[in-house]
């Protein structure tokens, strides 16, 4: 992995338009390319960061282990979500931590527990909606199915069938012809079942017996799946000059790409005074409510064990979380051409203009005056630029793992992110300067 740009000696003001932008290094947005192609569910996605960390000398450490207080980087998988951080020789107990925030999972459609199903000579696969995703992108899309695959001795296996596999068909407008003038209206249930096959009987165990195959594992050897669908159309640059990156999962994997290689430059980089941690979790898209959402113990729980296990004590711990601070990152809305005026007047964020800083009062981000500081300060360390977001007053806001993660650790939280167009839909689009502002961004703020 590209690892991003050591900042530079001589900033302008945070946020200044005149601010000379850092070289853009088209080796980070090739490899968040890769990234996003090689991880097509929360599960690949942790796998693949976990080997990009020990690469770097990070090394696993078990949560039913008792820990050690040894320096070094060290990382906790669970499911999946993944939380890594990196302790420096001369680290206090009560030192605090930097931390960058994120989600691996997004919006799609995913197996349900009986999924053999068909009807007029058709094999379908029974999906359930996971998240809000943009229906109509699904349809007419080759989808590939991958996954974890969860054995009867409990252990558990990666499965990716990187292929075209399944085919949501939408009705031919002859027989639908309201759909021009009333647009398309989707059932859930009914219209979003994919197509696999042919056939005029349903076979219960036939996909999972086709997995097993796929996954080279015995028959009869699953006895717990969690699988979903993805596009396998590839990630690719777009626009005359190539300025532009179209592709899935964006939100948010273009975050946790841009955190590992954040945290793996600022563990190889300058004496730390903090403690910089990447904690990407699960279930965002849903509500964070899960024991590797946001919303559970497993951060807490990680940076507690951590204070404990360099002889620290619940005085070191308190001391510690109140000097820490979160960099929520997410993907936020670039301003639509179509649709401007669906967006703040006063606040129109641009592609390739750098990161945005997400602002809400009604604390639907955590961000705050105090949370602007510590971001402007990390962009100025690190010669990025960076712009505002605020939702137009008249539209609902969305939310993140800010105001969680804020609320439940006590810990000052700023929201961030990369502005994108087309959030939620099967492909995405970004700017293909931003994902390497960010990662410059993020590495600055680790650094402490």
């Amino acid at each position: 992995m590209s690892a991003p740009a050591r900042p530079s000696s001589a900033a302008a003001p945070p946020g200044s338009a005149s601010r000379a932008p850092l070289t853009f290094d088209r080796g980070h947005t090739d490899d968040l390319m890769s990234f996003l192609a090689a991880s097509p569910t929360p599960y690949h996605a942790v796998a693949n960061a976990a080997a990009r960390l020990e690469k770097a000398g990070f090394r696993q450490v078990a949560e039913t282990d008792a820990w050690d207080g040894t320096y070094g980087g060290k990382y906790v998988l669970r499911g999946g979500a993944i939380v890594a951080w990196y302790v420096p020789e001369g680290a206090e107990p009560h030192t605090p931590f930097h931390i960058v925030g994120a989600h691996t999972d997004s919006p799609n459609l995913r197996v349900k527990p009986r999924p053999d199903s068909g009807a007029h000579g058709w094999r379908q696969v029974a999906v359930e909606i996971y998240g809000g995703p943009l229906l109509n992108s699904w349809l007419d899309r080759d989808l590939g199915l991958a996954g974890r695959l969860t054995l009867r001795d409990g252990s558990s296996v990666l499965v990716d069938v990187d292929r075209p596999l399944l085919r949501v068909p939408q009705l031919a407008i002859h027989l639908d012809r309201s759909v021009s003038s009333e647009g398309l209206k989707l059932d859930k249930q009914r219209h979003l079942q994919p197509v696999w096959g042919l056939g005029n009987e349903v076979r219960d165990g036939e996909l999972i017996a086709f997995l097993e195959q796929e996954a080279g594992l015995t028959s009869g050897s699953v006895a717990g799946w969690d699988l979903m669908t993805y596009p396998v159309e590839p990630p690719a640059y777009l626009g005359r000059d190539r300025e532009l990156v179209a592709g899935p999962r964006m939100d948010n994997l273009l975050s946790v790409h841009a955190g590992v290689a954040a945290l793996v430059a600022a563990a190889s980089g300058a004496a730390l005074t903090r403690i910089p941690v990447l904690a990407a979790f699960d279930h965002e898209e849903n509500g964070s409510q899960s024991d590797t959402g946001a919303d559970g113990p497993l951060l807490g729980t990680v940076l507690e064990r951590s204070v404990l296990a360099r002889g620290g004590s619940f005085e070191d711990r308190a001391r510690a979380f109140a000097g820490t601070v979160a960099l929520s990152s997410d993907t936020g809305h670039a301003v639509h051409p179509n649709y401007a005026e669906r967006h703040d007047p006063t606040h129109h964020p641009r592609v390739n203009g750098g990161p945005i800083l997400k602002v809400n009062v009604n604390n639907r981000y955590a961000t705050d005056g105090s949370g602007r500081a510590v971001f402007a300060a990390a962009c100025e360390k690190a010669n990025v630029p960076f712009q505002s977001f605020v939702s137009n007053n008249s539209m609902p806001c969305g939310t993140t793992i800010g105001p969680i993660t804020a609320a439940r650790h006590g810990i000052r939280t700023v929201d961030i992110g990369v502005a994108i167009l087309s959030m939620h839909s099967v492909r995405e689009l970004c700017g293909a300067d931003d994902p390497f502002l960010l990662a410059n961004a993020l590495t600055a703020f680790l650094e402490g």
